[in-house]
């Protein structure tokens, strides 16, 4: 990432109905990855803007994709009021799949979206493969030849920019298609780096700092245009593959919550989304501009999931 980001194990404290409370964001995965970066980041704006009065404490919470984390709230942290938790597409196309275990998008309360974050396909500086033609050639020779490291479990969001991709380039067999799920980006970047996958499939903010520090190579941004800052990246549509693939970034709650602290977390997330601090998070780290809070985001969900269950089982990723 360009920025390094440090615990913030100090206590936070945000001011709702007059009562002080410590405020606590859970990131789904290991430091370092777009969850991470959603706890720290929003954390920190809401404190630099005057929404609470100490940065939001940060606990990383990896395992599942997602499942740990949303298993320990949903069965024993439903009522705190004071605790957000870190999600994005990927949370929502876990539970449209039923890979948490059974658990449902309505066992907790989906606060909003400050921030989409553009899907990359990436490779080493030294990989052989210089375009997304070069990539998916080699996959249609043989689909089991090329490897893929993401941040999500396998059948997740990541894995699915693959799969689509090769579906798009008229690969049948895409179960052949070798995939890794690590927890987090930073993980998958790790291992395609360091050589043990080919390739990683991830977000645009996951990947800035290897970018600018020469390590990767990005072959694709799955977006309709090319995202400025980052405009000599090509997209999967302009190289004939009509895939788009964007992560939305933002916070659910747990169910418990009053219908007062879930509207005062919304007014919240949307202070820090119209802010000029988040906008420079936003512009430095290749996220465009998504704001939906409160109960228009719920209602977006709903829909979202529904879409993507559509979609993993036309992919065969669920029967």
């Amino acid at each position: 990432m360009t920025i390094t980001f440090r615990a913030l194990l100090t206590g936070a404290a945000i001011f709702v109905g007059g009562a002080a409370t410590a405020a606590e964001c859970i990131a789904p995965a290991n430091p370092g990855g777009g969850w991470d970066f959603t706890c720290r980041q929003i954390g920190k704006i809401l404190y630099d803007i005057g929404q609470t009065e100490q940065p939001v404490q940060v606990t990383n919470m990896a395992g599942g994709g997602g499942g740990l984390a949303f298993q320990s709230v949903v069965n024993e942290r439903n009522d705190e009021e004071d605790l957000i938790i870190a999600a994005s597409q990927a949370t929502a196309t876990r539970l449209a799949q039923n890979a948490y275990g059974g658990a449902t998008a309505d066992q907790v309360r989906f606060l909003g979206a400050i921030g989409a974050d553009p899907g990359v396909i990436v490779v080493g500086a030294d990989s052989e493969f210089q375009t997304l033609s070069d990539m998916m050639d080699a996959m249609k020779a043989d689909p089991g030849s090329v490897a893929f490291a993401g941040g999500s479990a396998a059948g997740g969001f990541d894995h699915l920019k693959v799969l689509q991709l090769a579906k798009a380039s008229g690969i049948d067999e895409v179960r052949s298609i070798k995939y890794i799920g690590v927890d987090g980006g930073a993980d998958a970047i790790t291992q395609t780096v360091g050589g043990f996958t080919q390739g990683m499939t991830g977000d645009m903010s996951e990947v800035v700092g290897f970018i600018q520090s020469g390590d990767v190579r990005v072959l694709a941004v799955l977006t309709e245009e090319r995202v400025p800052g980052f405009d000599d990246i090509p997209t999967a549509v302009e190289q004939g593959l009509d895939v788009v693939a964007v992560n939305w970034r933002g916070l659910y709650v747990p169910k418990g919550v009053s219908d007062e602290h879930f509207q005062a977390w919304a007014d919240k997330l949307q202070a820090v989304g119209e802010s000029d601090e988040w906008a420079e998070a936003m512009a430095a780290n290749g996220l465009a501009p998504f704001l939906v809070t409160g109960d228009d985001f719920e209602a977006f969900i709903t829909q979202n999931i529904a879409d993507v269950e559509a979609l993993s089982r036309e992919i065969g990723v669920i029967q």
